[in-house]
C-alpha cells in the first residue's frame, strides 16, 4: 500500500489504503466525540466555532480553536516534510514514517487516557490537539501517496467529488472511462469504512473506553506489514534456496 508512488498505484492498492485509513479515521472521530465532546477531523466545524468566538470576543476559546486548527495543519506539514525528505531514499520509508509517528501519538493517548486522564478541561484540550495532529499526519500522507485521490478524514470534499463523478458517469454526453469508475469505487469505500469505523469506535468505547486507542495502532501496523510481507517472503525464499544449494554441495 505504501511502496508505490502515486503514478504507479493500482486500484486494489488504493482501495486497501482507503478502507484501512478511513476505518481508523471513523474510529478516532467518534471516540473523540464520546470521550472529549469534540470532532477530531471536522476542521470546517472548528473554523466555524473559531469565527463565532471571534465575534463573541471569547479569547480563551479563540486560543483553543486556533491551537486545534494549527495542530491539524502542523500534522499535515510534518507528514509532507517527512515524505519529501525521505522519498529519495525509499518510497516505503518516506510513506511509513508518518504512520509510525501517528502510532506513537495514539499509543501515548491510550496510555495517558487509561492511567492519568482526570477529565479536566485543559487535559481534554491537549488530547484533542494531539488527535488532530495525528489526523493531520494521516490525511496528508494518504493524499500524498494517492495523488489527492484519498482523503480519509475529509468527508465534505468526498461528497463533493463523489457527486461530480456520479454525474460524469450517469450523464449521457460523458464518456464512461475506467478512471471515473475507479474513483467512484474509492470514494464509496472511504465512506463505507468511515461509517463502519465510527460504529465500531462507538460500540467498543462503551465497553473498553480508552483501551480502544490501543486497537487503532494495530490497524496502522497492518498497513506497514502489508508492504513488508512480500519482501520478507522473498528473503526467506532466497535463504531457503541458498541453504538448499549449500546442503547439496556438501553431499
Amino acid at each position: 500500500m505504501l511502496r508505490q508512488p502515486k503514478e504507479k498505484r493500482t486500484l486494489n492498492q488504493n482501495l486497501m489504503l482507503a478502507s484501512s485509513t478511513a476505518f481508523v479515521a471513523g474510529i478516532i472521530d467518534v471516540v473523540g466525540v464520546l470521550a472529549f465532546l469534540a470532532f477530531t477531523s471536522n476542521i470546517t466545524g472548528h473554523v466555524a466555532n473559531l469565527a463565532k468566538n471571534i465575534v463573541q470576543q471569547d479569547f480563551d476559546s479563540i486560543l483553543v480553536f486556533g491551537l486545534w486548527l494549527f495542530m491539524f495543519l502542523f500534522g499535515a506539514f510534518v507528514s509532507n516534510f517527512i515524505v519529501k525528505s525521505l522519498q529519495h531514499i525509499s518510497y516505503y520509508r518516506a510513506h511509513s514514517a508518518p504512520i509510525v509517528l501517528e502510532i506513537l501519538v495514539l499509543i501515548f493517548i491510550a496510555f495517558y487516557g487509561n492511567n492519568f486522564y482526570k477529565e479536566s478541561t485543559q487535559e481534554r484540550q491537549i488530547v484533542i490537539g494531539a488527535l488532530l495532529f495525528a489526523m493531520g499526519l494521516q490525511n496528508s500522507l494518504v493524499s500524498n501517496v494517492s495523488g489527492g485521490l484519498i482523503k480519509s478524514t475529509h468527508l465534505t470534499g468526498l461528497f463533493t467529488d463523489l457527486g461530480s463523478e456520479l454525474a460524469d458517469w450517469i450523464h449521457p454526453r460523458t464518456r464512461k472511462t475506467e478512471e471515473v469508475k475507479n474513483k467512484i469505487y474509492v470514494r464509496l469505500t472511504i465512506l463505507v469504512f468511515f461509517i463502519f469505523g465510527g460504529f465500531a469506535g462507538g460500540y467498543f468505547f462503551n465497553i473498553y473506553e480508552f483501551k480502544v486507542f490501543y486497537f487503532v495502532p494495530v490497524i496502522l501496523l497492518s498497513i506497514l506489514y502489508y508492504d513488508l510481507l512480500p519482501l520478507a517472503w522473498y528473503r526467506i525464499t532466497r535463504l531457503f534456496i541458498t541453504e538448499k544449494r549449500t546442503f547439496s554441495k556438501n553431499l
